[in-house]
């Protein structure tokens, strides 16, 4: 299939971009702003990265955020190819006061990130209701590995932290709060799946891989550099979520399965990003330019 991918030079992007071309698929860059851009010639579908995906920064830019995320979905959804695949966040959940989390579980969106990335799944949802075209969102949960530039994210900054570009992690309470941790090249295999698969009308696929502990994902960091991760201890936030699972059944029953976001091969793969032993994703796509600022 001809597929278009929006934000395809960012670091979920271009990792998508390399595995759609694996699996025998023709990926195109999309070219210009996605609130006004249009595909040229025929597209079988699109895989839509391009966004805002920053949550401090959403709260000081709120209109920013839904101008780009919605405000693109909106313009893509206009004249949309057969098969349209959104890239969202586990976000939207917000504290769903369960441990593991289905795609049933009623969204609350905390920040105006989630929120802005919510109101997008509604349009393609309303957009697959009317016909014309079948929408898939992905709901990632914390997508990590393969040379991750933003230190905000645990496995980036206690990798930068353990090689000493960054100061000591700051680790709020005892290190039990339990995460799901998924490799980007795992992310990258689910957006092929939801290109592939058969799917009626909208579906929402959870994609996560291997619930740990901010103790456990320091370990696996000390243990694969064999370098120890200096660590600041803070108070633990009064009520933090203890644990955030996610269920990937759905998505695991069209064939996808994990096999990179184990936490040494998380750490590990960051680590050689962080030392320069490795590339830290695939080439970038030869044309198009960078869209507005890829989801990551």
């Amino acid at each position: 299939m001809r597929v278009v991918v929006t934000g395809s030079t960012g670091y979920v992007g271009r990792v998508v971009f390399a595995e759609l071309a694996a699996a025998g698929h023709t990926p195109i860059p999309f070219s210009g702003d996605v609130r006004v851009g249009s595909f040229d010639g025929p597209v079988d579908a699109v895989v839509h990265l391009a966004g805002l995906g920053r949550v401090r920064e959403s709260f000081g830019e709120p209109v920013r955020y839904y101008d780009v995320n919605v405000g693109g979905t909106v313009n893509l959804l206009r004249s949309p190819p057969p098969r349209f695949v959104l890239a969202s966040t586990a976000g939207v959940y917000g504290s769903p006061g369960v441990a593991t989390i289905t795609e049933d579980c009623p969204r609350a969106p905390a920040n105006p990130y989630a929120a802005s990335k919510a109101a997008a799944e509604d349009v393609l949802s309303w957009a697959a209701a009317a016909g014309g075209v079948t929408g898939v969102a992905l709901r990632l949960f914390n997508v990590a590995g393969g040379g991750d530039v933003d230190d905000t994210r645990l496995i980036t900054r206690a990798c930068g932290a353990a090689a000493g570009r960054l100061p000591p992690m700051e680790v709020f309470g005892d290190g039990s709060a339990v995460r799901d941790f998924v490799h980007v090249r795992d992310v990258a295999r689910a957006f092929v799946t939801a290109v592939e698969c058969e799917v009626e009308g909208y579906a929402v696929l959870n994609v996560g891989a291997t619930p740990a502990g901010v103790a456990d994902v320091l370990d696996s960091v000390a243990r694969v550099t064999g370098l120890p991760v200096p660590v600041v201890r803070r108070p633990a936030h009064p009520g933090e979520v203890r644990e955030l699972r996610a269920d990937t059944t759905r998505l695991r029953a069209l064939g996808w399965h994990p096999t990179s976001s184990d936490l040494d091969t998380l750490a590990r793969s960051q680590w050689e990003a962080e030392r320069g032993d490795a590339p830290a994703e695939p080439p970038t796509p030869s044309k198009g330019p960078r869209q507005g600022e890829p989801l990551s």
